[in-house]
Formats: structure tokens, C-alpha cells, sequence
């Protein structure tokens, strides 16, 4: 019996969704193709049925991870009521909710350092995506994308120390001085 329409659409964007969340949480070097399988409820047997390699897969779960923050960080702004919104996409961002929760959170921060040690190809994707989250966050404040390059980096940067220490204190000082640099940055 023949899989309905779109079953092999459905299956591959499962695929593409456990790994991006696996990547998020564990890199991308520790983690293996069945266990992304498995994450996606499938054996690893029909990945290549799917993929040509795991450095495709890479790509796309960086693909769909930042459109899946954008738009998370889009209802965010939709939220906020007053201005400007870009505010609240920075407390959203440089929260202990987003620093906590790797598994759903950017994978900007979770893959940086292993994308700059990735195939051409990835770091083709992963740059068009960084740079159309620059773009986004830049028109969301009214700002440059050279000054939205920079107050994307305050915030990655941020993020990436407070989840690094293991002392809750001084995690907590890093994305609030985050918070403050990012929002001095666009009121200049």
C-alpha cells in the first residue's frame, strides 16, 4: 500500500526538527544519525532515503532552527505593546527561560564555534541565515544592519557566557549587563 500524499514531506521535516533540537542540546559532533532518527520516532535505516549525509541535515536543521526562532522572537515583538519591541525580543532572548531551555532555544549560539570547523556548505546556510536574523532584528529596531550585527553579537555573546558558568549568580549578572548593553546600543 502506497504512503498517502506528502508522507515523505512529513517524515523528512521530522527528521529535519529532531535534529535541530538534538543539535541545539548536545552539538553536532556528539550526536549520531540513529539517535536523531530515533528522536523522530523512525529506525536510521531510511535516513539516506532522505538525506545524502549528515552534513545536509546539518544545514537544514540550521535552516529551520533560525526560522523557528525569528518566528518565535516575531510573537514576541507581536506581544509587546509598547514601543520599541525590539526591547522585549532582547529580555526574550537574554531571559534564564531561553538560557535554560538549549533544546528550543537559537541555535546561533549552541553551533558557532562548530560551524566555523563545518563544510563549506553548512557555513553557506548557517551565514544566509545569520544574516537574514541580523536583518530581522536590525528592522525590528529601526537601526543599521551594522549596528544590528552588533547588537545581535551583544546578545549571542551573552547568551553564550551565561550558559557557559556554572555559577548561577553570575549567570544571571551576564544577561542582565547583556540586556543593558544591548538596549544602550540602540538608544545611540
Amino acid at each position: 500500500m502506497p504512503y498517502p500524499k506528502g508522507h515523505k514531506i512529513k517524515v523528512r521535516n521530522k527528521i529535519v526538527e529532531s535534529a535541530a533540537q538534538a543539535f541545539r542540546s548536545h552539538g553536532i559532533h556528539d550526536v549520531s544519525v540513529p539517535f536523531i532518527m530515533k528522536g523522530a520516532g523512525l529506525t536510521h535505516g531510511g535516513f539516506y532515503s532522505h538525506f545524502d549525509n549528515k552534513e545536509q541535515l546539518v544545514a537544514e536543521a540550521c535552516r529551520y532552527a533560525i526560522s523557528d526562532t525569528i518566528a518565535l522572537l516575531q510573537e514576541v515583538a507581536a506581544q509587546e505593546e509598547r514601543n520599541p519591541k525590539i526591547n522585549a525580543v532582547i529580555d526574550y532572548y537574554l531571559s534564564p527561560y531561553h538560557r535554560d531551555k538549549t533544546e528550543m532555544g537559537c541555535i546561533i549560539p549552541a553551533l558557532s564555534a562548530e560551524i566555523a570547523r563545518s563544510s563549506e556548505e553548512v557555513r553557506q546556510v548557517f551565514t544566509q541565515e545569520l544574516e537574514r536574523m541580523v536583518t530581522f532584528i536590525s528592522t525590528l529596531a529601526g537601526i543599521d544592519t551594522s549596528k544590528g550585527s552588533a547588537l545581535f553579537s551583544t546578545m549571542v555573546g551573552s547568551l553564550i557566557l551565561a550558559r557557559t558558568v556554572n555559577n548561577p549568580e553570575l549567570s544571571d549578572n551576564l544577561l542582565m549587563a547583556g540586556k543593558q548593553s544591548a538596549k544602550e546600543l540602540i538608544r545611540t
